[in-house]
């Protein structure tokens, strides 16, 4: 296949506004940006890394029939404890609880993303960060339950925001945490013929 159709057309399917300022950052411009509809349970005894995967994989699979001659990224983040998944916070009382497990003691952040491109050529690629948050004291819990930025976040809270102030340290990349390795994603890009188009 000749190359140059890969760049014709490029379809995000994450519904993240955090995802696609990523991209922008890279000078991705989806062509299309379409919100997977999947069942997101967890299954018994399932671990993190194998869940992100699937999910992602997942995600990629629903839209693959429909636009098949299109790149098509998707992508899922997922906070963990050990074996334990946090959920992506709608209530603030699962905020709550997602905060103090995490205050003062490390966790992970993997993201899996899938990459199809028209070839039927299928790259999936997880990356796991670890970050350590400092011991948060009741109000400065409460401070960040008022925010809201915890609506909707894996783990209950957004590094970009008011939560970077918690994070006493992280390995790995930083782009992971907040929902997409870039550089492992550009590599990716590259490695199937994607044309970068600086519009500045």
């Amino acid at each position: 296949m000749d190359k140059n159709k890969l760049s014709k057309r490029f379809i995000l399917g994450s519904g993240s506004k955090r995802r696609l300022e990523l991209l922008y950052q890279i000078g991705v411009k989806p062509d299309l940006i379409l919100s997977p509809n999947i069942d997101e349970k967890i299954f018994a005894k399932e671990l993190p890394r194998k869940y992100v995967q699937r999910m992602s994989l997942e995600k990629n699979i629903v839209f693959q029939p429909e636009y098949s001659e299109s790149i098509i990224l998707t992508a899922d983040t997922i906070v963990s404890v050990g074996r334990r998944i946090l959920p992506k916070t709608t209530d603030v009382n699962s905020a709550e609880k997602c905060l103090n497990l995490i205050s003062g003691r490390r966790h992970k952040v993997f993201t899996s993303f899938v990459l199809y491109s028209p070839n039927n050529s299928l790259r999936i690629n997880t990356i796991q960060s670890i970050v350590k948050f400092k011991r948060l004291h009741s109000d400065e819990i409460s401070y960040y339950l008022a925010s809201k930025e915890w609506k909707g976040k894996a783990g209950g809270y957004a590094i970009q925001g008011i939560a970077a102030s918690f994070v006493n340290f992280i390995s790995g990349s930083y782009s992971n945490v907040v929902g997409l390795p870039l550089a492992e994603l550009y590599r990716a890009l590259i490695s199937i013929g994607f044309k970068f188009k600086n519009d500045k």
